[in-house]
């Protein structure tokens, strides 16, 4: 009985000093931690007396949770200075974030559920956090953020930047003032990266290309805004491209910075405007043609960014390599003479016509060349264009051959019809990856149905989508693969540029540009370029539909082509000299003006500033050919002597 009752007052007395809250000096002593020892084996031993192995467990680990939560009452009521000493001293290597992750959880869960999934998540945490060494924690708390907080959630870092890849400039730079989290996430390269692809710049670039994708993006914005400023003040410098005076300019071609020509020599010039000493502006003709006296004039050129394409007078067409130059790469014969050539603008596919002839020509998986379609029409083919984005699994081309239009696949072989009236012959055609627009002349009854229009069909389904246009003159050119989504811009022999909504069928500009019929347009979000057979280039204005400024040439204007801040223009002569004939110097003066001009504007640069003026210009009065240009400028006949020599 009495050893009952000194149980019980052991008990009684061990209690107290659980629940008592200024015990941490004797917690310290090693004595009483040997004394807790003694008594946490005695409360073993008892129950195991008492109980099997399974209750002995059980109470085991209930006095021990006990204790922790005791201990852990004791943390929360004592400071945080000395909780945050206490982690230190317990081993933890960062106990104020765990202090600050205890606080936010504390906040979020019911006060009645203590037990939440949350909360267990925290202390898995915990425990992962306290098995980690000290150079890892290091490392982790050196880290960038892995947590991104939403208002009352944190949400991983991946997920965060799937929601802010939705956002513009100015969203990202708001979303950098909210918080240091945020800021580190709008900073993010691929969300920039992104940006400059939405933006169309450096469309093959990845995202290590770049340091900064934020700050290229920044001097490419800057860069378009001096190149528009330029373009409507007309500031810049422009050459004239000429490969051999007194040969007449037969046809010309122009992608981005490649410009291709063909003259009544039958010579052929490619220029880089990029580099201008590149190896493959020298293009050597065939071993036939260049044989042959006297040699054939060419008469249509094309060119993109692999490949360029010459047809000469006598059927030959060579192909070369925008890269290498030098000899063709591929050629072939037609027994008539090519009426017209085309290439795809991204792929090369080149297509061809003789008379009521088409094929369709393209490098196989190897490089070798070869014809993917032949087809033969009931009429003469006036004009051509291929398809841009349709060369897997086969390139396709729309046809204009009289009164019809055809769409040519190479799968099928076989020519679709899309638009056939008899009376009313196509007049002009281009094509864009989804649409074939074309325009039509109407004759006898049809004018009274508002004159001559622009039909525009779907590739897909073959179907037409809009009918737009009225005019009395009949449409000569049209571009729909340059133009903006859902716009197309057309020239009119009545001397209007028109520009449609493809969505409503309205007209959004209608521009009074050239006495003698437009000869060639095109146009951008902002500006339409356009040449006449005067021999006027106008630049317009689309929203106020204004001109800006115009250049003038004695011949009429065929090719007008301009990508960012380069323009090419090109005014071939309607009455040339026999082709074929070469014009020697006593004959240059009479010919002269048939011999055509290349025009290339480059608006990156600006003629204004310091770095477009002479550098004698520049000079000053202490360099010695500086002084001496300066004072023989202001005193052209006297003569210094001393120590400056004499001019």
């Amino acid at each position: 009985m009495a050893e009952d009752g000194d149980l019980s007052a052991f008990r009684e007395r061990w209690k107290k000093e659980l629940t008592c809250k200024n015990d941490s000096d004797s917690i310290k002593d090693s004595g009483d931690v040997r004394q807790k020892d003694s008594k946490r084996r005695y409360f073993v031993e008892t129950d195991e007396q008492t109980d099997d192995n399974t209750g002995c467990f059980s109470r085991t680990n209930k006095v021990c949770l006990d204790k922790d939560d005791n201990a852990k009452s004791e943390d929360e009521d004592q400071p945080r200075y000395v909780s945050i000493a206490r982690s230190l001293l317990n081993g933890r290597t960062s106990p104020l974030l765990d202090r600050i992750e205890e606080d936010r959880s504390k906040r979020r869960r019911p006060k009645d559920t203590g037990t939440s999934l949350q909360h267990q998540h925290l202390q898995i945490k915990k425990v992962k956090r306290q098995d980690l060494q000290l150079v890892d924690q290091l490392i982790a708390d050196l880290n960038e953020v892995n947590d991104i907080p939403f208002f009352d959630r944190d949400l991983p870092y991946e997920l965060a930047l799937h929601i802010f890849q939705y956002l513009n400039c100015l969203e990202l730079g708001r979303c950098a003032q909210v918080s240091k989290a945020w800021s580190v996430l709008a900073e993010d390269g691929v969300l920039w990266f992104r940006l400059c692809m939405r933006a169309g710049f450096h469309l093959d670039a990845t995202v290590s290309d770049s340091p900064c994708w934020k700050s290229t993006l920044r001097d490419f914005r800057n860069s378009a805004k001096t190149v528009c400023s330029n373009w409507k003040n007309r500031v810049g410098s422009i050459s004239q491209l000429q490969f051999e005076l007194g040969k007449v300019l037969c046809d010309v071609d122009s992608c981005e910075n490649l410009v291709f020509a063909g003259y009544t020599s039958g010579d052929v010039r490619l220029w880089d405007t990029l580099h201008w000493d590149s190896g493959a502006s020298y293009l050597k003709p065939n071993g036939l043609s260049a044989n042959t006296e006297p040699r054939p004039y060419v008469s249509l050129v094309q060119v993109n960014r692999t490949v360029a394409a010459a047809a000469y007078e006598d059927g030959c067409v060579d192909v070369w390599s925008t890269e290498t130059g030098g000899q063709p790469i591929y050629h072939y014969q037609c027994p008539e003479g090519i009426r017209t050539l085309a290439l795809s603008p991204d792929a090369p596919v080149l297509g061809s016509s003789s008379g009521s002839d088409v094929r369709l020509d393209r490098p196989d998986d190897c490089g070798y060349w070869k014809t993917v379609c032949r087809a033969h029409l009931s009429k003469t083919v006036e004009s051509l264009v291929v398809v841009p984005g349709k060369e897997k699994p086969g390139p396709m081309a729309a046809v204009a051959a009289g009164d019809s239009v055809y769409l040519l696949d190479s799968q099928t072989q076989e020519p679709h019809t899309l638009h056939s009236v008899y009376g009313h012959p196509v007049t002009c055609l281009d094509v864009s990856q989804t649409q074939v627009a074309f325009g039509v002349k109407r004759t006898g009854w049809g004018m009274h149905d508002g004159g001559n229009k622009i039909h525009v069909y779907s590739l897909e389904t073959g179907n037409s989508d809009v009918c737009v246009g009225s005019s009395a003159g009949d449409f000569t050119c049209i571009n729909l693969r340059d133009s903006p989504p859902h716009l197309v811009v057309c020239g009119n022999k009545d001397r209007r540029v028109r520009v449609f909504d493809l969505r409503t069928g309205a007209s959004v500009a209608s521009l009074y540009a050239h006495h003698l019929g437009v000869t060639s347009v095109q146009t951008d979000e902002w500006k339409i370029v356009s040449g006449g057979g005067e021999g006027l280039v106008c630049v317009w204005e689309m929203r106020m539909g204004t001109k800006l400024w115009e250049m003038h040439n004695r011949h009429p204007v065929r090719h007008i082509r301009f990508s960012g801040s380069s323009l090419v223009t090109a005014n071939i002569p309607d009455d040339k000299v026999p082709r074929g004939a070469c014009i020697t110097d006593d004959d240059l003066t009479a010919h002269r003006r048939h011999r055509g001009v290349i025009c290339h504007y480059d608006f990156s640069e600006d003629a204004l500033s310091q770095d477009h003026i002479l550098p004698i210009c520049r000079s000053d009065y202490v360099e010695n050919y500086g002084y001496n240009y300066n004072i023989g400028l202001a005193v052209p006949y006297d003569r210094l002597s001393g120590f400056h020599p004499p001019l």
